[in-house]
């Protein structure tokens, strides 16, 4: 006799544990050539802007801005085909985009050619992470989910890391383009074996079944859906701010290590790479665990977790930016660059239970839209900006400050988390035949 739940599927269509695993490996591997073509450009900001004489302002529009106008624009509709389709083939095809995009950067001669490879670039990367949640979704049961998004999210702060590294180390020994070149045609190589690895589950298979069944849901259908959540919106425009502190430390703290500690390009990048790999990939993973571990018995705790970690960042960003000692200001900074990843998992999985599964895609895209908006395409750019307005009265320390201020964004997105945990248990999607059975906490 089956001991299953009613309406839930059996999760034997994933094969053993072991090729879950190998799955999971191959999400996490085209994650981070995902975030190495996304942030490579932040170690190479230096060098192209001595060869195409660019300002702050421009460099944040092309690393930001030009990223992110396709890759958020996108990200919905290829998500609506990932509801209805073949999501290993989407995300193939999406790895070959953008390392083609990435390799056809380094071809560049002046600002608007970098900035349409980069808008190439985001095309790409629209079809690469909505329906990887999606898959991950359907490849672990509930309790999993959050460290299993966590695991996956890793691919952040290691793509990052190896970015910044091989980006730092290739344009300190031969040029910046060549780093462009390598790490594109590297994407191209993955991409066939991806295919060969990542297979296609079942929908919704650890879940009940939803009221909307095996029809595919329209955008309208999963706008109604979320429309009248506001933990939804909270989540997003919460998560939004995050980013735009997040990425903007992303493109821009290499730029200021060299600039306010008159360190070479590649000790830059060495040094910011190993803060990026050690921290990010400690708080993404414990965000995951403790979200695991207590969220099931109360839903509040996965936005109220991101909060606290947000607002705990504050004093050790003003110690780290503030020092003028390398060593002392590295050691600092792991802990916030630990806290302010803190929240994927948690998050990523609460924006998983406000719909049904077979909406996950499309919900997780209309998420990352305004994250990604916001995050990528506002927050480079701002504390670009705010750099050059600053660089009158502070001159080569304008970065210093300019990242000071973005501080501010964390206290923002820790006060909507908390506002959103009040009516997460509300908004967490159960089919009626599930219905009591579930305690929220």
């Amino acid at each position: 006799m089956s001991n299953r739940q009613p309406g839930v599927q059996s999760s034997v269509s994933t094969g053993p544990k072991t090729n879950r695993v190998a799955v999971m490996a191959m999400l996490l591997l085209a994650y981070t050539f995902n975030f190495i073509d996304r942030q490579i450009v932040g170690i190479l900001a230096i060098p192209i802007k001595a060869d195409l004489g660019l300002s702050d302002a421009e460099l944040g529009l092309m690393g930001g801005l030009a990223f992110a106008l396709f890759y958020t624009s996108l990200g919905i509709p290829v998500a609506m085909l990932a509801d209805r389709f073949n999501r290993s083939w989407i995300m193939t095809g999406a790895l070959f985009v953008w390392s083609l995009m990435t390799a056809v950067c380094g071809l560049a001669q002046n600002f608007w050619q970098l900035f349409a490879a980069r808008l190439g670039v985001g095309v790409g990367e629209a079809g690469g992470v909505a329906p990887a949640y999606s898959l991950i979704s359907d490849y672990y049961p509930q309790h999993e989910r959050a460290r299993a998004l966590s695991i996956y999210s890793i691919g952040i702060p290691v793509g990052s890391a190896l970015g910044i590294v091989a980006g730092a180390y290739i344009a300190t020994e031969i040029n910046w383009r060549v780093a462009f070149f390598a790490v594109g045609i590297a994407g191209l190589i993955l991409a066939p074996l991806f295919k060969l690895v990542v297979k296609e589950p079942p929908r919704g298979q650890f879940d009940a079944a939803t009221k909307h069944g095996e029809k595919a849901p329209s955008v309208v259908d999963v706008f109604r859906e979320i429309a009248g959540k506001p933990t939804f919106w909270g989540l997003s425009v919460g998560a939004a701010c995050s980013s735009m502190m997040g990425y903007g430390l992303f493109f821009w703290l290499p730029s200021f290590l060299v600039r306010s500690f008159e360190i070479s390009v590649l000790d830059a990048g060495l040094s910011y790479g190993a803060l990026l790999f050690v921290g990010g990939s400690i708080g993404i993973y414990a965000g995951g665990f403790l979200a695991d571990r207590y969220g099931q018995a109360n839903k509040a705790l996965y936005a109220r977790i991101p909060a606290i970690a947000f607002v705990a960042t504050i004093p050790f960003y003003l110690m780290g930016i503030l020092s003028t000692n390398l060593l002392f200001a590295m050691l600092v900074l792991v802990v916030p660059t630990a806290l302010g990843l803190a929240w994927l998992g948690p998050i990523l999985t609460a924006i998983q239970h406000l719909v049904p599964a077979n909406m996950r895609a499309t919900a997780s895209a209309m998420f990352l839209f305004i994250n990604n908006l916001l995050g990528i395409g506002l927050g480079t750019a701002l504390l670009g900006y705010l750099s050059d307005i600053l660089q009158s009265n502070f001159g080569e320390e304008s970065l210093r400050y300019s990242i000071l201020a973005g501080t501010g964004f964390y206290v923002v997105a820790a006060v909507l988390f908390f506002l959103s945990s009040r009516t997460l248990a509300r908004d967490w999607y159960q089919p009626a035949e599930a219905a009591g059975q579930t305690t929220n906490g």
